[in-house]
């Protein structure tokens, strides 16, 4: 496979992470708490993953490389539980700006582990990115006053768990078949949500059936394809370049918003958007003839 086509599936996985937003906002909206939203989406993302890994020939592992694995899968279990936190007490426009600092922690945590300084070419492209997603979720249209700085923090934590699955993701069983590796990282997102956010929902058929259709979709989208697609393309593209291809997870966002919940989009927005696309075309520039 051509290195470019790595970077594709990342690309894609950014795309997944930008569709969560909208159907988190419409389970709200139905009156489901965050903690039904969250426990549904590992929950039957987890299911869906582990029932496609029987069907592959799976590595004999040992008990060592399995933990490390499931670990590994806890900061993706916590940035979903620290993003959606930060959705109930600050509007999502803001809390997707916080979450996309992950664009320069990720090419923070190369330089600190790798001692591999970002490229001036990187830092122009990160400074498009973070540009560009001001624009693109409205951010110069808000009053200082109307932050909540509880709902910024969770944010911004959601942001450096994000860079560490990112990161873990991407030296972590490389040689692991990447829906097995997915199966076991899900299962460490599933563990740290269950532990935090006990399922009682699960006892209440109502509430089941009726967020049923959310779990689905952000399961599959949330949970399922992310880390198989960043198990696939990550190792092969490196944390700092991945994290940067991830920023497609905005542009998606802000289309969703327009589209599905028939938000309204400014020209701002729009050409933050078209930024964000250029920005990783910068960033990516070196894999277009590999």
């Amino acid at each position: 496979m051509k290195t470019w086509h790595y970077a594709l599936m990342v690309f894609l996985g950014g795309c997944c992470l930008g569709i969560l937003s909208t159907f988190v906002k419409l389970a709200y909206a139905a009156g489901y708490s965050m903690s039904e939203v969250t426990g549904s989406q590992v929950l039957v993302g987890t299911i869906i993953i582990w029932i496609v890994s029987f069907f592959i020939q799976k590595k004999k592992l040992h008990v060592m490389q399995t933990l490390k694995l499931v670990l590994a899968g806890i900061p993706m279990g916590l940035t979903g539980l620290l993003y959606y936190q930060s959705l109930q007490t600050l509007e999502a426009s803001l809390a997707i700006i916080c979450l996309f600092q992950f664009i320069w922690i990720g090419t923070l945590i190369e330089w600190i582990f790798y001692k591999k300084r970002p490229s001036s070419g990187k830092i122009v492209s990160i400074v498009i990115l973070l540009s560009g997603s001001v624009l693109a979720a409205g951010l110069l249209g808000e009053s200082i006053e109307s932050i909540s700085w509880q709902g910024a923090i969770w944010g911004i934590l959601s942001a450096f768990t994000f860079s560490i699955f990112i990161f873990l993701s991407g030296i972590i069983g490389k040689e692991i078949p990447a829906i097995q590796k997915s199966a076991l990282l899900s299962t460490g997102g599933l563990l740290i949500t269950f532990i935090l956010f006990p399922p009682v929902f699960l006892v209440e058929l109502p509430t089941v059936m009726g967020i049923a259709p959310y779990g689905l979709i952000l399961g599959i989208f949330g949970v399922v394809l992310p880390p198989l697609l960043f198990s696939i393309g990550m190792p092969h593209v490196g944390p700092s370049l991945g994290t940067i291809l991830t920023a497609s997870e905005l542009p998606v966002a802000v289309i969703m918003s327009a589209f599905v919940l028939s938000e309204h989009i400014s020209m701002y927005q729009w050409a933050g958007v078209v930024l964000i696309l250029g920005g990783i075309v910068v960033g990516n520039r070196k894999y277009s003839i590999s």
